[in-house]
């Protein structure tokens, strides 16, 4: 029995799911609640008390349809689904949304539909129109541009233009980025409900803004038309072009609006004018068409009339509110100027803090620069002070070593003087001995003149002497050992002759040479004493230069008296 009991108390609820622009809900509703009850509830849940601007919209079949208020909710067409879905959207439009609109939440809700509906194309918007838009839908979300927190890219991932604009221009996305931004730049200190109040005002300007369209025909020839439902009145359109009317009916002067199945009637005030006729082939659309056109007539009559109290304490209520956050932004916004002053005084005093640590250090570190170089320059100023007195001693020395080289150049001068004169001595020896040897040589030539002059006589002497031994006819022994003798005698008497006195000459030649030897001897072992290496180049020079001219001198002696000794 409980059982039984718990199954038919839950049979006396179905579930709902309601989504606004913003947010989704579920509810538990009770099968008897009418489709008032269910929006009271949403309109009470999400804080709104405008509730004549909406409704809640569902799906049937190929088209939608709005909740009525005073039937049940399970009785009309709404999906079987569980949970059944509902879509709580604005169904009327305001004409002036500045007047019109009074809570936040109520404008919040218009500029999130409106945005989504000029997105997906539903309302026509041109390029410059929209990207002024963006900039206002960016101002309501991420509040005043700050180029330090608003780096390049922060948009990348916003949907912000519809993408009809996206493709009519060979624009990059950063390069639409940095024009929204442009103009974002500008609506500084413009809160999100201002910056959705002027968005919704640049919108309500364009033609399509609030349009409701359907599909009908004006005769039985099936000629296609739209039928566009809006806040001002009615209005026809060709199919081709959903921004300038063909014909319009404003609110004012429409005197009654009538429908039969699929033919509908409107009637002019004026009742001179035309009555306009066409027609929908679905009922469903109609009632959804006549639905939407009592509606906006109630709100077209109820704006020219004088607000309702509660619309009175409504924007009162408003009032007071602005003027209350007017006040609290006010003092915000000093706050915000005091903070910022601060945080600018505090950055002055840390940048200053800095400096003054920065100068600080480099004090400090010029101090101990300092505190370096004068210990240096007093290590340098000990070691000047030591070279100094190293120097002057020096100096000292180098005045005694220049005296005592005075003293030495002095005496250098003297010992010069001296060797230049044995030098010029040795020179005239050395001449004399050359000329001698010169002499030597001549005499030399001179004997061998001699030697071949007494060959001569001696040969001559031969030939008298055979001429003599044959005229007397003497006998050959005889005469042989007569010419041998004679030869003998006569040679051996002008060689010992010749020899004396050749190795007379050559003694005293040799004696000569001796005494020459013993004088450069003495005179090099002086050179060598005074260190005069000039002298002792030149006097070697002279040497060698005696020397060999001796040795050729004695070359040739010697090869005069090899000769003289040969014959």
């Amino acid at each position: 029995m409980s059982i039984l009991g718990l199954k038919k108390k839950q049979a006396k609820t179905f579930k709902v799911k309601v989504s606004t622009m913003d947010a989704e809900m579920e509810f538990s509703c009770e099968v008897k609640w009418k489709g008032k009850d269910l929006f009271d509830l949403v309109c009470r849940t999400i804080g709104l008390r405008e509730t004549w601007f909406f409704g809640l919209r569902y799906t049937v079949k190929d088209t939608y349809a709005w909740l009525k208020p005073d039937k049940r909710v399970l009785d009309q067409e709404v999906p079987k689904d569980s949970p059944i879905t509902f879509h709580f959207l604005a169904k009327f439009f305001p004409e002036k949304v500045e007047d019109e609109l009074v809570q936040e939440i109520t404008q919040h809700l218009f500029f999130l539909q409106v945005k989504k509906q000029i997105l997906d194309e539903e309302i026509f918007c041109s390029p410059e129109a929209s990207v002024l838009l963006a900039s206002y839908a960016v101002q309501a979300k991420y509040g005043d541009y700050d180029p330090n927190f608003h780096k390049p890219g922060f948009l990348a991932q916003d949907e912000l233009l519809p993408k009809r604009v996206l493709m009519q221009y060979q624009m990059t996305p950063d390069m639409w980025e940095e024009k929204i931004t442009a103009w974002y730049a500008e609506h500084r200190n413009i809160t999100r409900d201002e910056a959705e109040m002027e968005y919704l005002k640049i919108a309500q300007d364009l033609e399509m803004y609030g349009v409701s369209y359907f599909s009908i025909t004006q005769n039985k020839r099936d000629t296609e038309l739209l039928l566009g439902v809006d806040a001002q009145g009615l209005h026809i359109y060709s199919p081709s072009n959903k921004l300038s009317p063909n014909k319009s009916f404003p609110w004012s002067g429409i005197r009654n609006i009538s429908y039969s199945e699929k033919e509908f009637t409107i009637k002019p005030l004026d009742k001179k004018k035309e009555v306009f006729k066409f027609y929908s082939s679905q009922l469903r659309v109609n009632k959804l068409i006549l639905q939407l056109c009592i509606g906006n007539h109630d709100l077209f009559m109820r704006r020219r009339k004088v607000d309702s109290i509660e619309v009175q304490q409504m924007k009162a209520q408003a009032k007071e509110e602005k003027a209350r956050k007017k006040v609290e932004r006010q003092i915000l916004a000093r706050e915000k100027q005091m903070r910022e002053e601060a945080e600018r005084a505090k950055e002055e005093m840390e940048h200053r803090l800095f400096q003054l640590q920065d100068e600080a250090r480099m004090a400090n570190d010029a101090l101990l620069r300092s505190e370096e170089t004068a210990d240096l320059l007093a290590e340098k100023a000990q070691i000047a002070e030591e070279e100094a007195k190293l120097l002057a001693h020096k100096a000292a020395e180098a005045e005694q070593e220049r005296q005592r080289l005075e003293v030495t150049a002095l005496k250098t001068k003297e010992e010069k003087r001296l060797m230049e004169q044995k030098m010029r001595e040795a020179e005239q020896l050395a001449v004399k001995l050359v000329e001698q040897s010169e002499r030597r040589l001549k005499e030399a030539d001179h004997l061998k003149q001699d030697l071949n002059e007494a060959k001569d006589a001696e040969r001559r002497a031969k030939q008298k002497l055979l001429e003599i031994t044959k005229s007397t006819y003497p006998s050959p022994d005889r005469t042989v050992d007569m010419a041998s003798s004679i030869r003998m005698d006569f040679k051996n008497s002008d060689m010992k002759r010749l020899s004396m006195e050749i190795e007379r000459e050559r003694l005293e030649y040799m004696e000569k040479s001796k005494h020459l030897q013993d004088q450069l001897k003495e005179l090099k072992s002086e050179i060598e004493s005074l260190k005069l290496e000039e002298f002792l180049v030149l006097l070697e020079n002279a040497r060698m230069s005696f020397v060999s001219k001796c040795k050729m001198q004695c070359i040739q002696l010697h090869r005069t008296h090899t000769f003289c000794t040969h014959f």
